[in-house]
């Protein structure tokens, strides 16, 4: 079965390092100034010549309260119409990057990101959808994967039924922990039932796939008390459940800094959270799809990676990988063919830029052979947990063996330990391995030497 894990302690204490999540290859960290506006309008004019599907991204940073792990772009304000001038910029840039496109691309998926996308009044989301439509092709049959991260404090039954009429037919919806020593230690109080209400909402409503987001590791979390959380949460019976590491950097994330550290769990306690939650969730049906992510047997990322056909991109786990990637609004991230973009991360220089008529770049990469070689072999592992040499081989015209040969040492000890089976036709990670597949993608990572890991989270 795909979804075997075994539990192997001591492999994890060893293997249990820092490294990037490869939400791309090369990761973000890569990024630099030399890339801007005009490679984004090549790969935009190649992206129309070839008439590749589209998925957008769109960032709406705006929260009106402060969640102390959170590590996101965003915006904390209670004026409501700080959104307005945000709004208007977010409609030109749309405007300017969907006339270098064709108007016969599809959106097959779209995704509100955040901050809080429901931030936003309801005129302004009706608007902002009827400017996506009017400039991309967004579906109207409700096949496309149109998602929206939803806070269960910010969304009643109204708000549920606006987003099913505009398009959205999946939500994620943030939930963290349902202790209230635990939401009150983060800032983030929200109650079972409200969580819940907004779940039956999106039932009714006939939406498509219902996501939770819970974190392990938050200060006050005992495995006693997160066991609970997950048992309610399995009640609730979601679709998909995203079940995340806290990675306190308070040097880097300015609102970690108001979380006491000596209230965070141990790292054996963590590792006991992780343990137990994988347990419950197994039990209950769910299916381990790699990188934190479980889902139904039924459910779209299950079956794709049943059929290897599943990939990886800037929204995590995806069935649109093909798909060029277009990022909208502040610290938006674009993928168009072998180029990654970014846009600026300062709302102020975002929305200047955007004024004066150009394009918000202010950061990316343009990936050479050498990086489509590694980002085509992290790709296999991460999603499939196994690597077949004569595909890559046939891809690029290589020599697998040979062109990988100074890695070998380092995946015979991988495999010796029993986190792979290496041949020379494949390498399969096995059950042991699959919860640090991340540390045998971190094998291929040319970059990683130069880094500096206390960029990345631990890998559990």
């Amino acid at each position: 079965m795909l979804d075997a894990i075994r539990w192997d302690t001591d492999l994890i204490r060893r293997y249990d390092l820092a490294g990037p999540r490869y939400t791309s290859y090369p990761t973000a960290v890569q990024f630099h100034s030399q890339v801007g506006t005009f490679d984004l309008l090549h790969a935009l004019r190649e992206s129309r010549k070839a008439l590749r599907p589209l998925s957008l991204y769109v960032h709406v940073p705006f929260c009106a309260n402060i969640c102390y792990y959170c590590a996101c772009n965003k915006v904390i304000t209670k004026d409501r119409g700080r959104a307005l001038p945000y709004l208007q910029r977010l409609e030109q840039e749309i405007q300017l990057i969907a006339c270098h496109l064709d108007p016969g691309q599809k959106v097959e998926q779209l995704h509100f990101g955040g901050g809080t996308p429901t931030f936003l009044s309801h005129d302004e989301l009706r608007q902002l959808m009827g400017h996506l439509r009017q400039h991309f092709n967004l579906l109207d049959d409700d096949s496309g994967d149109y998602g929206i991260e939803i806070d269960p404090r910010e969304a009643d039954w109204s708000t549920m039924g606006l987003l099913r009429e505009l398009g959205f037919n999946r939500v994620s919806i943030g939930l963290q922990d349902l202790d209230p020593a635990v939401q009150r230690a983060v800032n983030r109080l929200q109650s079972l039932e409200e969580t819940r209400a907004v779940i039956e909402a999106a039932r009714t409503l006939q939406f498509r796939s219902i996501n939770i987001d819970l974190i392990y590791g938050l200060p006050k979390q005992t495995p006693d008390n997160f066991a609970r959380t997950v048992e309610e949460v399995i009640n609730l019976q979601p679709d998909r459940l995203s079940v995340f590491n806290y990675a306190h950097l308070p040097e880097r994330f300015m609102p970690q800094r108001r979380i006491n550290s000596h209230e965070l769990p141990a790292p054996a306690e963590k590792l006991q959270m992780l343990q137990r939650t994988i347990e419950q969730l197994t039990a209950a049906g769910y299916r381990y799809i790699g990188m934190d992510h479980f889902a139904l047997p039924d459910d779209e990322l299950a079956i794709a990676q049943e059929e290897s056909t599943l990939q990886r991109n800037f929204q995590g786990y995806t069935t649109h990988g093909h798909c060029d990637l277009i990022g909208l609004g502040v610290s938006a991230i674009s993928q168009i063919g072998d180029l990654y973009c970014q846009n600026s991360s300062d709302l102020t220089q975002y929305q200047n830029l955007l004024g004066g008529a150009q394009l918000a770049t202010s950061r990316g990469l343009v990936c050479n052979q050498d990086d489509r070689v590694r980002r085509a072999v992290i790709q296999q592992l991460i999603c499939n947990f196994s690597l077949d040499f004569e595909a890559i081989e046939q891809q690029f015209n290589l020599d697998f063996r040979g062109y990988f040969g100074e890695l070998w040492p380092q995946l015979q000890a991988m495999a010796e330990d029993g986190l792979i089976k290496l041949s020379n036709e494949s390498i399969e990670v096995l059950p042991a391995g699959r919860l640090l597949v991340r540390s045998v993608c971190m094998v291929f990572d040319a970059y990683l030497e130069q880094q500096n890991r206390q960029r990345f989270s631990r890998v559990i």
